[in-house]
Order: structure tokens, then sequence, then C-alpha cells
């Protein structure tokens, strides 16, 4: 899915707006539901919806390919949501409020605009130290939260993938987690 993502980005950088149709088609649901939240409105969030996929194509050449596209896209999202409230002065929702997913709870994250040096060689290295505690996992966790943070692979996708039952999937990477915790409390304290 990862590398599938970018290589759509990429064409759509490039102006195929096929591929563009293609990521429209891969995160629509998604960010209707966010938007379909914040203004329990189907009829707006649809609106809305259309709105933050236009401004994302308009703006796809200033999108970093370091970051995920769905985390790029749900800010456009949310952003539009926002504006949207400040036109019609309706009552607005915490930007803290978890949004509800799939099977999870994803906490929106917001990029600082102006970073300090310091931050971004601590962002490194902490970014280093996690990869290297992902890497010194056991291999069959490894490949499950590979697949799960890295890919953002869906839990039943994983276990298509690796053809193991859903339960041994969410349990691997439920160990796999707690195994990163213990690994990285020293570190990134």
């Amino acid at each position: 899915m990862k590398e599938q993502e970018t290589n759509l980005v990429r064409k759509a950088k490039e102006g195929d707006g096929k591929a563009y149709d293609e990521l429209t088609l891969l995160y629509k649901d998604a960010v209707y539901g966010i938007i379909y939240r914040m203004v329990h409105n189907k009829q707006e969030a649809e609106d809305l919806s259309q709105e933050a996929f236009i401004k994302a194509y308009n703006s796809i050449n200033s999108f970093n390919e370091e970051y995920a596209f769905s985390t790029w896209l749900f800010k456009i999202a949310t952003n539009n949501c926002i504006d949207f409230f400040r036109k019609r002065k309706l009552k607005t929702y915490s930007m803290d409020q978890t949004i509800k997913y799939k099977d999870e709870d994803i906490q929106q994250e917001y990029a600082d605009d102006d970073p300090t040096v310091d931050n971004v060689i601590m962002d490194n290295e902490k970014s280093k130290m996690i990869h290297k505690a992902i890497q010194e996992l056991p291999e069959k966790y490894k490949i499950a939260i590979v697949l799960r943070h890295q890919e953002e692979k869906s839990y039943e996708d994983i276990a298509q993938i690796l053809k193991l039952p859903l339960g041994t999937v969410k349990a691997r990477i439920f160990r796999a987690r707690e195994m990163l915790k213990k690994s990285l409390k020293d570190i990134l304290r």
C-alpha cells in the first residue's frame, strides 16, 4: 500500500489525473468520515470532502514525500472544515479530539511550522533509534509492526499477507509494541 501510494503521488505530481483519481478512491471514505464527524451534515460533508480533494490536487506539488500522504490529506480536510466553521460561525470541535477510523483512534498531529535545529536533530535521532529497535525485534514481530505502522496496512490485510488468523496478528503487533516500549523507555523520555 505504501509503495503503491508513493507511486500514485509521484505520478499525480507529474500531472497524471488518473493517479490522483486512484488516490481519491483510496481515501474518499476516510476523508468523508473525518469531515462528517466535524460538521454532522451529509450534504455539507460531501461538499467539503470534494473541496478538500480539489485543494489537495491543486497543492500536490507542495506535498513532502517524507510523510504519509494520508496525514497531509487529513490535515487539508480538517483545515477545510475549520475554514467552513469560520465562515459560518458554527460550533467547532476540538482538534485534539481523536478520530475513529476503522478499528483504532487516530490522534491528529500537526507539524510545527518553525522547527528549531535542536528539534530536527532530536527527531532524526529518535527516528533512528526507533528504526534500530524495530530492526532488533524477532522477525515475526518486526514484519507485523512494519506492515502496520510503516506500510499502514489494516489488521485484516496483514492477516491475509501473513496467512495468519486475525487474533494472531493483533497479538503480534501488541507484543511488538510492548517490546519496543520496553527497549525505548529510557531512550525516548
